[in-house]
Protein backbone atom coordinates (compact mmCIF):
# COMPACT_ATOMS: atom_id res chain seq x y z
CA UNK A 1 0.00 0.00 0.00
CA UNK A 2 1.50 3.83 -1.18
CA UNK A 3 0.45 6.52 0.32
CA UNK A 4 0.90 10.45 0.80
CA UNK A 5 1.69 11.70 4.25
CA UNK A 6 2.78 14.96 6.18
CA UNK A 7 5.52 15.03 8.73
CA UNK A 8 4.64 17.86 11.58
CA UNK A 9 5.33 18.60 15.41
CA UNK A 10 4.42 20.56 17.98
CA UNK A 11 7.26 22.21 20.07
CA UNK A 12 9.21 18.68 19.17
CA UNK A 13 6.31 16.48 19.35
CA UNK A 14 6.18 14.67 16.25
CA UNK A 15 3.71 13.16 14.43
CA UNK A 16 2.75 11.74 10.49
CA UNK A 17 -0.44 12.94 9.29
CA UNK A 18 -2.35 11.06 6.79
CA UNK A 19 -5.06 12.16 4.59
CA UNK A 20 -7.89 9.54 4.95
CA UNK A 21 -10.37 11.62 3.34
CA UNK A 22 -8.87 11.60 -0.26
CA UNK A 23 -7.03 8.28 -0.04
CA UNK A 24 -7.87 5.08 1.17
CA UNK A 25 -5.87 4.63 4.07
CA UNK A 26 -5.86 0.96 6.33
CA UNK A 27 -3.12 0.34 8.62
CA UNK A 28 -2.09 -2.64 10.43
CA UNK A 29 -0.52 -2.67 13.86
CA UNK A 30 2.58 -3.60 12.54
CA UNK A 31 2.26 -0.75 9.34
CA UNK A 32 1.70 1.69 12.31
CA UNK A 33 4.43 0.57 14.62
CA UNK A 34 6.57 0.30 11.53
CA UNK A 35 5.68 3.82 10.18
CA UNK A 36 7.01 5.40 13.76
CA UNK A 37 10.12 3.28 13.78
CA UNK A 38 12.61 6.13 13.53
CA UNK A 39 15.47 3.82 12.41
CA UNK A 40 13.22 1.85 9.34
CA UNK A 41 10.04 4.39 8.72
CA UNK A 42 9.07 8.06 8.92
CA UNK A 43 9.74 8.06 12.59
CA UNK A 44 7.01 9.71 15.38
CA UNK A 45 5.46 10.41 18.27
CA UNK A 46 2.10 9.51 17.31
CA UNK A 47 0.53 8.92 14.03
CA UNK A 48 -2.68 10.96 13.11
CA UNK A 49 -5.85 9.90 10.40
CA UNK A 50 -7.34 12.76 9.08
CA UNK A 51 -11.33 10.72 8.23
CA UNK A 52 -14.55 11.90 7.12
CA UNK A 53 -16.85 12.58 10.58
CA UNK A 54 -19.67 9.96 11.58
CA UNK A 55 -21.63 13.20 13.02
CA UNK A 56 -22.19 16.72 12.30
CA UNK A 57 -18.68 17.12 13.03
CA UNK A 58 -16.15 18.60 10.36
CA UNK A 59 -13.60 15.96 10.56
CA UNK A 60 -12.74 12.62 12.15
CA UNK A 61 -9.67 12.40 14.00
CA UNK A 62 -7.75 9.31 15.19
CA UNK A 63 -4.51 8.30 17.25
CA UNK A 64 -2.29 5.96 17.45
CA UNK A 65 0.72 6.02 19.51
CA UNK A 66 4.27 4.34 18.21
CA UNK A 67 3.43 1.11 19.67
CA UNK A 68 0.29 0.88 17.15
CA UNK A 69 -2.18 1.38 20.18
CA UNK A 70 -5.29 3.83 19.58
CA UNK A 71 -5.83 6.89 21.75
CA UNK A 72 -7.93 9.20 23.25
CA UNK A 73 -6.58 12.87 22.71
CA UNK A 74 -3.31 14.69 22.29
CA UNK A 75 -3.22 18.30 22.45
CA UNK A 76 -0.12 19.00 20.53
CA UNK A 77 -1.81 16.18 17.84
CA UNK A 78 -4.90 18.60 17.71
CA UNK A 79 -2.93 21.43 16.83
CA UNK A 80 -1.66 20.20 13.81
CA UNK A 81 -4.33 18.18 12.64
CA UNK A 82 -6.20 21.74 12.36
CA UNK A 83 -3.44 23.37 10.49
CA UNK A 84 -2.92 20.32 8.27
CA UNK A 85 -6.45 20.04 7.14
CA UNK A 86 -6.64 24.30 6.80
CA UNK A 87 -3.30 24.46 5.13
CA UNK A 88 -4.11 21.42 2.67
CA UNK A 89 -7.78 23.00 1.99
CA UNK A 90 -9.79 20.64 3.32
CA UNK A 91 -12.08 23.39 4.84
CA UNK A 92 -12.02 27.21 4.76
CA UNK A 93 -12.94 27.45 8.53
CA UNK A 94 -10.52 29.41 11.43
CA UNK A 95 -13.05 27.22 13.76
CA UNK A 96 -13.19 23.57 13.65
CA UNK A 97 -15.22 21.00 14.95
CA UNK A 98 -13.31 17.53 15.41
CA UNK A 99 -14.49 13.93 16.66
CA UNK A 100 -11.92 12.41 18.69
CA UNK A 101 -12.30 8.75 20.82
CA UNK A 102 -12.53 10.93 23.89
CA UNK A 103 -14.97 13.42 22.65
CA UNK A 104 -15.81 16.53 20.54
CA UNK A 105 -13.14 18.67 20.58
CA UNK A 106 -13.06 22.59 18.74
CA UNK A 107 -10.04 24.06 17.53
CA UNK A 108 -9.31 27.46 16.28
CA UNK A 109 -6.72 28.78 14.40
CA UNK A 110 -5.16 31.76 15.35
CA UNK A 111 -4.03 35.24 13.19
CA UNK A 112 -0.39 34.70 14.35
CA UNK A 113 -0.28 30.84 13.08
CA UNK A 114 -0.48 29.09 16.43
CA UNK A 115 -3.22 27.12 17.42
CA UNK A 116 -6.04 27.18 20.05
CA UNK A 117 -7.90 23.80 21.29
CA UNK A 118 -10.56 23.70 23.61
CA UNK A 119 -9.59 20.48 24.99
CA UNK A 120 -13.03 19.59 26.63
CA UNK A 121 -13.54 19.39 30.94
CA UNK A 122 -11.65 17.38 32.79
CA UNK A 123 -12.95 13.89 34.49
CA UNK A 124 -12.19 13.31 38.45
CA UNK A 125 -13.92 10.37 39.12
CA UNK A 126 -11.92 7.48 39.55
CA UNK A 127 -13.84 5.58 36.93
CA UNK A 128 -14.03 8.11 34.13
CA UNK A 129 -10.17 8.24 34.34
CA UNK A 130 -10.36 5.12 34.30
CA UNK A 131 -8.34 4.44 37.64
CA UNK A 132 -8.64 2.19 40.83
CA UNK A 133 -9.97 3.74 43.51
CA UNK A 134 -13.42 3.67 45.93
CA UNK A 135 -13.91 7.58 45.59
CA UNK A 136 -12.67 10.78 44.06
CA UNK A 137 -9.65 12.34 46.35
CA UNK A 138 -7.66 15.24 45.64
CA UNK A 139 -4.46 13.40 45.73
CA UNK A 140 -3.84 9.80 45.54
CA UNK A 141 -0.66 7.62 47.24
CA UNK A 142 0.69 5.18 44.93
CA UNK A 143 4.14 2.73 45.49
CA UNK A 144 6.37 3.39 42.66
CA UNK A 145 10.20 1.92 43.27
CA UNK A 146 9.51 0.85 46.68
CA UNK A 147 8.63 4.10 47.64
CA UNK A 148 5.30 6.01 48.30
CA UNK A 149 4.49 8.68 46.08
CA UNK A 150 1.02 11.00 45.79
CA UNK A 151 -0.59 12.29 42.80
CA UNK A 152 -3.30 14.21 41.01
CA UNK A 153 -4.93 11.87 38.36
CA UNK A 154 -7.37 12.89 35.87
CA UNK A 155 -8.72 12.43 32.65
CA UNK A 156 -8.19 14.63 29.83
CA UNK A 157 -9.78 12.36 27.41
CA UNK A 158 -7.10 10.46 28.26
CA UNK A 159 -5.84 8.99 31.63
CA UNK A 160 -3.05 11.34 33.27
CA UNK A 161 -1.05 11.15 36.65
CA UNK A 162 0.95 14.07 37.56
CA UNK A 163 3.06 14.83 40.53
CA UNK A 164 5.01 17.64 41.65
CA UNK A 165 8.53 17.78 41.89
CA UNK A 166 11.35 20.15 43.13
CA UNK A 167 13.81 20.34 40.09
CA UNK A 168 12.20 19.33 36.45
CA UNK A 169 16.04 18.21 35.33
CA UNK A 170 16.52 15.61 38.24
CA UNK A 171 13.21 14.26 37.42
CA UNK A 172 12.95 10.35 37.41
CA UNK A 173 10.90 10.29 34.22
CA UNK A 174 13.01 7.84 33.02
CA UNK A 175 13.17 5.56 35.66
CA UNK A 176 9.92 5.38 37.14
CA UNK A 177 7.55 6.74 33.99
CA UNK A 178 7.14 3.18 32.71
CA UNK A 179 6.32 1.77 35.77
CA UNK A 180 3.24 4.74 36.34
CA UNK A 181 2.26 3.75 33.29
CA UNK A 182 2.05 0.44 33.78
CA UNK A 183 0.77 0.68 37.02
CA UNK A 184 -2.14 -1.94 37.99
CA UNK A 185 -4.55 0.66 38.99
CA UNK A 186 -4.67 2.10 35.65
CA UNK A 187 -6.48 -0.63 33.38
CA UNK A 188 -6.06 1.36 30.46
CA UNK A 189 -2.29 2.95 31.56
CA UNK A 190 -1.65 6.10 32.20
CA UNK A 191 0.30 9.25 31.18
CA UNK A 192 3.06 10.35 33.98
CA UNK A 193 3.78 13.76 34.18
CA UNK A 194 6.22 15.46 36.15
CA UNK A 195 5.41 19.36 37.15
CA UNK A 196 7.76 22.01 38.73
CA UNK A 197 6.00 24.55 39.64
CA UNK A 198 7.96 28.04 38.90
CA UNK A 199 5.57 30.63 40.21
CA UNK A 200 1.39 31.17 40.54
CA UNK A 201 1.41 31.70 36.33
CA UNK A 202 4.28 29.20 35.26
CA UNK A 203 5.38 25.75 35.43
CA UNK A 204 7.86 23.44 34.14
CA UNK A 205 6.49 20.27 33.00
CA UNK A 206 7.86 16.90 31.55
CA UNK A 207 5.69 13.80 30.31
CA UNK A 208 6.10 9.90 30.26
CA UNK A 209 3.62 9.22 27.23
CA UNK A 210 2.27 5.62 27.41
CA UNK A 211 3.02 3.88 24.47
CA UNK A 212 5.61 6.13 23.59
CA UNK A 213 8.07 7.19 26.10
CA UNK A 214 9.39 10.15 27.18
CA UNK A 215 8.17 12.87 24.32
CA UNK A 216 9.77 16.57 24.04
CA UNK A 217 5.92 18.03 24.35
CA UNK A 218 2.37 16.98 25.21
CA UNK A 219 -0.49 18.61 25.06
CA UNK A 220 -3.35 17.13 27.44
CA UNK A 221 0.12 16.53 29.62
CA UNK A 222 0.12 20.57 30.03
CA UNK A 223 -3.21 20.62 30.07
CA UNK A 224 -3.70 18.32 33.18
CA UNK A 225 -0.88 19.68 34.93
CA UNK A 226 -2.25 23.21 35.22
CA UNK A 227 -5.76 21.89 35.73
CA UNK A 228 -3.28 19.41 38.86
CA UNK A 229 -1.91 23.21 39.87
CA UNK A 230 -5.31 24.96 40.03
CA UNK A 231 -7.44 22.37 41.73
CA UNK A 232 -4.45 22.04 44.31
CA UNK A 233 -4.32 26.07 45.14
CA UNK A 234 -0.71 26.91 43.36
CA UNK A 235 -1.82 28.17 40.31
CA UNK A 236 -3.46 30.70 38.25
CA UNK A 237 -5.63 30.21 35.62
CA UNK A 238 -3.97 31.25 32.89
CA UNK A 239 -0.64 29.03 33.00
CA UNK A 240 2.81 29.20 30.61
CA UNK A 241 3.71 25.38 30.65
CA UNK A 242 7.38 24.95 29.70
CA UNK A 243 8.40 22.15 27.96
CA UNK A 244 11.57 20.89 26.73
CA UNK A 245 11.24 22.28 23.64
CA UNK A 246 9.21 25.70 23.89
CA UNK A 247 5.73 27.03 25.45
CA UNK A 248 2.11 26.37 25.88
CA UNK A 249 -0.06 28.31 27.38
CA UNK A 250 -3.14 26.72 29.16
CA UNK A 251 -6.51 28.73 30.45
CA UNK A 252 -8.81 26.71 32.93
CA UNK A 253 -11.32 28.82 34.93
CA UNK A 254 -12.30 25.87 37.64
CA UNK A 255 -14.75 22.97 37.54
CA UNK A 256 -17.53 22.06 35.04
CA UNK A 257 -15.24 24.41 32.25
CA UNK A 258 -13.34 23.14 29.14
CA UNK A 259 -9.22 23.60 29.24
CA UNK A 260 -8.05 25.86 27.06
CA UNK A 261 -4.64 25.52 25.22
CA UNK A 262 -2.71 27.65 22.58
CA UNK A 263 0.48 26.78 21.00
CA UNK A 264 2.21 26.29 17.75
CA UNK A 265 1.56 23.49 14.53
CA UNK A 266 4.82 23.23 12.36
CA UNK A 267 4.77 21.08 9.05
CA UNK A 268 8.41 20.10 8.40
CA UNK A 269 7.47 17.98 4.93
CA UNK A 270 5.82 15.84 2.97
CA UNK A 271 6.35 12.52 1.42
CA UNK A 272 4.79 9.24 -0.04
CA UNK A 273 5.67 5.54 1.58
CA UNK A 274 4.76 2.06 0.65
CA UNK A 275 4.24 0.06 3.51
Amino acid sequence: MKFKFTKMHGLGNDFVLIDGVNQTVQLSLEQLRLLADRHFGVGCDQILLVEKAKTNADFRYRIFNADGSEVEQCGNGARCFARYVHDRGMTQKNEICVETLGGLITLKLESNGEVTVNMGTPKFEPHEIPFIAEKRMLTYPLDINDKRVEFSILSMGNPHAIQIVEDINHAPVLVEGALIECHPRFPQHVNAGYMQVVNHNHINLRVYERGTGETLACGTGACAAVVTGITRGLLGSTVKVSTLEGNLIVHWEGENHPVWITGPAISVFDGEIEL
